[in-house]
């Protein structure tokens, strides 16, 4: 490992709730500096609708927070790669990622791009999900839909929500679904709300479906845990036999989870020392055996 040379450590803003602004006032930008950038960090898809998508809800974050470097960088299919992005980035950067749970992107790939980036001094923010924002954005993406309607007070309690998600083989990926399932049927005053996967996990949304229709439920919608368009959200939207909300896309509150998790990487834990990758509980920043990956610059996991 090399600690040789010498970096300035990513600076703490102080404390905002839920994003909605920097230190100079609740819709203020950073006096003085932009921050470290904010790297949004997406999946990447073929389906042309995918990076508009992104760039609008990025737009939006940017006109909540003018003057932090916001900078787009994509795991895959699409470009700019996280690789090009961060190659062309100095200083500080938070990757932000556009994914909703913890699973493989979150723990091995982020944590393996920024050691391959040993000029910054990174952080790695938590995912999207769980977040009562997320919530938030769910259920407005439902109430844009018209399905909110059928569950209103008086109503009749034959409706239920299917939650789609990607899929992760990882067990703590499952538990966050989970977690947001739970919030989106809080907000929905109780009515039941289970998940459905894409890949990776079951139960996929068509059995989902099939479980919920068993139980009595007449009135099934579909809501997406998924950034923008593409190849999961388009097919797990097929797979609705009713009402299926549209991607979150440039949702507010979506724009106002982004800037929440780049301020908490940012005042989680104190500066991580160089070329030691270190998370807030203490795991290594490559996926938690203390072995690799050693760079000049600091890498910390905020997850």
């Amino acid at each position: 490992m090399t600690a040789s040379r010498s970096r300035t450590p990513l600076r703490p803003p102080g404390p905002t709730p839920y994003g909605t602004g920097g230190p100079g006032g609740p819709d203020g930008g950073w006096p003085g500096r932009g921050g470290p950038a904010l790297v949004a960090v997406a999946h990447g898809s073929r389906d042309p609708r995918a990076r508009p998508a992104v760039r609008a809800l990025l737009a939006r974050v940017r006109a909540l927070r003018p003057g932090l470097p916001v900078r787009l960088g994509h795991l895959g299919l699409d470009r700019p790669l996280l690789a090009d992005t961060l190659a062309g980035l100095h200083g500080g950067a938070v990757l932000v990622p556009l994914l909703f749970g913890h699973g493989h992107h979150v723990t091995h790939d982020l944590p393996a791009a920024l050691a391959a980036a040993p000029h910054l001094d990174g952080r790695i923010a938590a995912p999207l999900g769980p977040h009562p924002l997320l919530a938030e954005a769910l259920h407005g993406r439902l109430t844009e839909a018209g399905f909110t309607r059928y569950a209103a007070p008086g109503r009749p309690a034959h409706t239920a929500v299917v939650l789609a998600a990607a899929g992760s083989r990882a067990p703590r990926s499952a538990a966050d679904t989970e977690a947001v399932a739970a919030l989106l049927s809080a907000r929905l005053g109780g009515l039941p709300v289970v998940p459905g996967y894409a890949s990776a996990a079951a139960p996929t949304v068509t059995a989902a479906v099939r479980d919920l229709a068993a139980r009595g439920h007449r009135r099934i919608a579909v809501a997406g845990c998924f950034a923008a368009p593409g190849r999961f959200a388009t097919r797990c939207a097929a797979d609705a036999p009713d009402t299926a909300a549209a991607p979150l896309g440039d949702h507010p509150a979506l724009a106002r989870l982004l800037l929440h998790r780049y301020d908490t990487a940012l005042t989680a834990a104190g500066p991580a020392a160089p070329g030691h990758g270190t998370s807030a509980t203490g795991r290594n920043a490559a996926g938690g055996d203390g072995s690799a990956h050693g760079s000049a610059g600091a890498v910390t996991v905020a997850v």
